[in-house]
Order: C-alpha cells, then sequence, then structure tokens
C-alpha cells in the first residue's frame, strides 16, 4: 500500500504548482513537507477523506521528508456528524489524524463562543491566531515555531475579520450587545497587518528561518481590505500564505510590500484537494495541491483501513440510520450551482451567493409557508448543498442547511427590505454569503452600479451613500412601499442577530421567535405543503425570474 501510494503521489494532479528560492536558509538534512487542508465543513469521508489524508502523511515520511499537517479553519461545521455533536467528532477526528497546528475559521465559532473554546481543549494540537482578540487581548498564541535538522519554521494564524458577520454576531458580544472578541478588524486593514506583521517580526526575532501564515482569508471582494493578496501586500517577512476561506485553489506567487516573492496556496474545500508546501534542503519553497475529483474517495476506492479509517467509521456509523431516513422525493435535481459551468479544475461555479436558483426558491419559499410572513430571505450562504434528483434524506436536508439556525419573522419597513436587498447583492456578481433568495418578492440588480453600501468597523451594514443597484423591487406584484411594513421570515442569525452584516432588522418588533429550526422548516414544507414531491415550479435551476441581473443602464 506503501508502495502504491508513493506511485500515486507521484502522478496526482497538480493544479499549478510554484517555486521561490529562499536565500541564507538554515540547512535541513531532508525536506520539509507541510500537508495543509482547510474548509473541511466535516467532510471526513470525501475526497481524500481523513483517512486518505494520513496515509498521504505516512507515505511522504516513508519516502524521507520531515512531514507537518495543519488546518486553515472551518473544519466542524458543514455535515450532521459536525452538527449533531456540536463539533465534538471533529475535534476527535483530527486528533485520530495527528494534526499539528490549527487555526480558527469563520465557522469554528457556529456553536457558539464557549463551546468553540471547549473544543479547542480537546484538541491534541494548537490553535493559533495573531488576530483573535478579546477585548484587545490575543486569545490564542499567534505563532509556534517548529524545529527539524536545527532550522526552525514559524506559522503564523490569521483569521478573517469578516467571521464577526459571517458566524454568528451575538456570539462575539457580552449580555449587553457589545462586541469583546474582535479580529483586529478596521476599514483600513491596518490593524490587521499590524497584528500580522508583529506576529512574524517577533517570529523571525526568535530565529525563524522561515515564515509560514496560515490564513483563514480567502479572495472574496466582499472581504477587502482582509483578503489574502491585501495582507501580504502590506506586510514584510513571510515566506509563503497556506489559505482558506473561499474555496478556491488558485496558487499565487505575489509581491509583498518589499516586492519579494510569496507563495499563495489554497486547496478547496470537503478534502478534495490536499495542499502542499516542500522546503527543500537546498532551500527552495514549492507549492502545489494533490487533487481527487472522482465521485468515489481514496479511502474507498483504494480500500484504505488504519487507525484513522476505523475512527472515521466509529464517529458515523450512530448517524447512520437515522440520517439515511427518506423524508420525501424531488423530481428535478435542485442545485447551488451553475447547471453548465465549471471551474478549470473541472468542479462545478457555484452561484447561490451571486443569484437566483431553484433550491434557493425552495428554500426562501418554505420560510414563507411555514411562517405564513408577507416576504421571506435566505442567506446564499446559509443553503450549502445541491440535492439530487431521487429520494431525500433527512441527510440531505441538514446538509443544505447545517448551522441550525431558527425560523423568525419580524416587522420591517419596506426602507428595511430595500436596505437588506441592496446589502446582500453589494458584491454580485461576486459571490457574497449574504446574498438574498427571496420569496413573496422580485428585485433586480442593476450590476453597471457600482455598490455604494457601506459597512462599520464591524462589517456591518452602515447605510448607502449613493444610487442603489437594487430596483424595481416588487411584493405581492405591486411596488415595494418604503413607508410600509411587512412581515419577513428569515432566521435568528439574521434577524435577531445581525448574521452577515445585516443588522437593519435588530430591534424590529418579533412575531414569532425562534420558533423551528431551519432544517425542520425545509422538512415540512416538502412533506406538507408540496406532499412530499417537489417539481414544479422548481424545474428550472434558474429559479423563477425572482432576481434579475441588469448588465447596461436601460435606454430611457
Amino acid at each position: 500500500m506503501k508502495k502504491f501510494l508513493g506511485l500515486f503521489l507521484v502522478l496526482a494532479m497538480l493544479l499549478g504548482s510554484m517555486a521561490v528560492a529562499q536565500e541564507n536558509a538554515a540547512q535541513l538534512s531532508q525536506d520539509v513537507v507541510v500537508l495543509f487542508t482547510s474548509d473541511v465543513h466535516c467532510g471526513i469521508d470525501q475526497g481524500f477523506g481523513y483517512a486518505g489524508l494520513a496515509a498521504v502523511r505516512d507515505s511522504l515520511e516513508a519516502a524521507g521528508n520531515h512531514v507537518l499537517l495543519v488546518d486553515n479553519g472551518d473544519a466542524i461545521q458543514g455535515e450532521p456528524v459536525g452538527t449533531m455533536t456540536n463539533g465534538q467528532a471533529l475535534i476527535q477526528l483530527m486528533n485520530a489524524v495527528g494534526y499539528d497546528i490549527a487555526i480558527p475559521g469563520n465557522h469554528e465559532f457556529d456553536y457558539g463562543m464557549e463551546r468553540f473554546l471547549e473544543l479547542t481543549e480537546m484538541a491534541n494540537f494548537p490553535y493559533i491566531s495573531a488576530n483573535f482578540n478579546k477585548e484587545g487581548e490575543l486569545v490564542f498564541a499567534p505563532y509556534v515555531v517548529k524545529e527539524f535538522d536545527g532550522v526552525q519554521i514559524a506559522f503564523v494564524g490569521v483569521t478573517t475579520p469578516k467571521t464577526l458577520t459571517s458566524s454568528t454576531p451575538k456570539y462575539f458580544q457580552d449580555e449587553d450587545g457589545q462586541f469583546i472578541y474582535g479580529f483586529m478588524q478596521d476599514e483600513t486593514g491596518e490593524k490587521l497587518y499590524e497584528a500580522v506583521q508583529t506576529a512574524v517580526d517577533d517570529a523571525r526575532a526568535e530565529g525563524a528561518d522561515y515564515v509560514i501564515v496560515l490564513g483563514h482569508m480567502g479572495n472574496e471582494a466582499e472581504a477587502q481590505p482582509w483578503t489574502y493578496a491585501d495582507v501580504i501586500a502590506n506586510t514584510t517577512g513571510i515566506d509563503a500564505f497556506l489559505d482558506g476561506h473561499s474555496h478556491d485553489t488558485d496558487q499565487v506567487t505575489m509581491t509583498n510590500k518589499d516586492g519579494e516573492d510569496v507563495l499563495r496556496s489554497a486547496c478547496g474545500t470537503k478534502l478534495a484537494g490536499i495542499g502542499y508546501l516542500r522546503i527543500a534542503v537546498d532551500g527552495t519553497l514549492s507549492a502545489g495541491l494533490y487533487t481527487w475529483n472522482n465521485d468515489v474517495s481514496v479511502p474507498a476506492l483504494l480500500g484504505i483501513e488504519n487507525d484513522v479509517s476505523a475512527a472515521v467509521k466509529e464517529a458515523t456509523a450512530e448517524l447512520d440510520e437515522k440520517l439515511g431516513e427518506v423524508v420525501a422525493k424531488t423530481n428535478v435535481e435542485l442545485t447551488i450551482n451553475d447547471p453548465t459551468a465549471v471551474m478549470d479544475d473541472g468542479t462545478p461555479v457555484r452561484i447561490i451567493r451571486n443569484a437566483e436558483t431553484n433550491l434557493g426558491d425552495l428554500c426562501a419559499d418554505a420560510y414563507r409557508d411555514q411562517s405564513g410572513a408577507d416576504i421571506a430571505f435566505v442567506n446564499g450562504g446559509g443553503i450549502r448543498v445541491s440535492i439530487p434528483e431521487g429520494d431525500i434524506t433527512l441527510n440531505d436536508i441538514l446538509k443544505v442547511h447545517p448551522f441550525g439556525n431558527a425560523m423568525c419573522v419580524v416587522e420591517a419597513t419596506g426602507q428595511q427590505i430595500l436596505d437588506a436587498l441592496e446589502w446582500g447583492a453589494r458584491s454580485v456578481p461576486g459571490e457574497n454569503g449574504g446574498f438574498l433568495q427571496v420569496s413573496g418578492l422580485t428585485y433586480e440588480i442593476h450590476t453597471y452600479i457600482e455598490s455604494s453600501a457601506k459597512a462599520d468597523e464591524n462589517t456591518m451594514f452602515a447605510g448607502v451613500e449613493g444610487e442603489y443597484r437594487v430596483k424595481n423591487v416588487m411584493v405581492g406584484g405591486e411596488p415595494l412601499d418604503l413607508e410600509k411594513t411587512y412581515t419577513l421570515a428569515s432566521h435568528n442569525y439574521m434577524l435577531k442577530n445581525g448574521g452577515d452584516g445585516f443588522n437593519m432588522f435588530i430591534g424590529c418588533p418579533i412575531l414569532q421567535d425562534e420558533v423551528m429550526l431551519d432544517n425542520q422548516v425545509l422538512i415540512n414544507y416538502i412533506t406538507g405543503t408540496l406532499g412530499g414531491v417537489v417539481g414544479e415550479p422548481y424545474d428550472a435551476p434558474y429559479g423563477e425570474g425572482r432576481i434579475v441581473a441588469v448588465a447596461e443602464k436601460p435606454a430611457e
């Protein structure tokens, strides 16, 4: 098996590889390989799977390399095995795999701050972060140093400040609603850059020969000025930036503040890729990606049996019977992806965060149906996977809505609704987890108008300074009345807690308060109102035309 896996690693498809020479570094006697994962989202038996990851690590070690295994966040949330154990099963599996270092992603906080800190105590590896703080004091060490053959390699952690709104904002607040946890956020990005630079400088002063950033930053336009590119461009002394958050697989070389090359590597999601950074004995750094695009996972196809595969089986066995229960069926594929377009690596193009889809319509309709509200919103970032044509199991539903949010109904003005639509549409055609799938209304996004929606220092909505790009909003066939009060259904994440920065609804009269979990809303709508079968009007993958993008200014 080891010989086969060694050959497999040689033949594995690389989505780009990069190399940068590092001068004046201390001498290694053998290469150091840093394997990294990111955005696993509980995909413990998908792609390479944790068992395949462990086998890759063992094969590289057997080939004569020093090997480290690190995770760049969003490991513990995203599938029922995480949701139904509040993350504990994932920490136990990461312990079994033998991770050396991890950083928090935004979704590490989805079970609450107290629970996240409990989980870090369960971990057999340290969490690090140079910017996650409570009232100005860092919660974790900003970096750790690993030594091989006398060569010191520092790892600096950094997590996107978007976490404040892409997890539940109240988890970062005190009882009075004041933010006490933060990520060194400000509108310019300078606080974040300074935090990272301080950690890098301190690590260098401690004797680090190499400094590697473990980031959960990503490349999304809405995350500026806190993307990986922003951090690299405004710092010095970083040799490589191993990144996550945006689920991309980009392999980039860019220059830092001093014009020096820095490698940036990302590895996608759900263990479809394992990233690597190789520090060679001659001081050369190279980065790339082992990929697995088959429907059958590596452990299943290769018959990998090791301690980790046994741990994965144990973690999932108790859930399988209930999760496999068929609760309904669909005559059409319900999608979060473009039905035809694919990325360069062959993976589907996700559109749920910048365009209407039939699954987005279904989820929003479920909220409006079950609540009786005039309008329903569901954020695209809260709709996680497609449902294939055929039987729908409990597992399918939980994967669509894995966060355990609860349905609420508030009274909101037309102006608040318009502001929410504008805030959600600010990044189109780029992605935004707060992009709104809707029921009970239709709207246009005039993308030729640059968004003027503004965020405050905590990334919450702070107003619109110019022309709205959202236009022609219709509710029940009538134009939206900015002065009128409407009933609005969504979940506590958005309506009560300001999730994704939607603070315009905080303080609105609450008519229904956390009355049903989001996955139960969807189950009840499909099994009850739809009679257990999804068909028309959800047969068009791009939806019913509730959301229309207008690329050019209409003729007057």
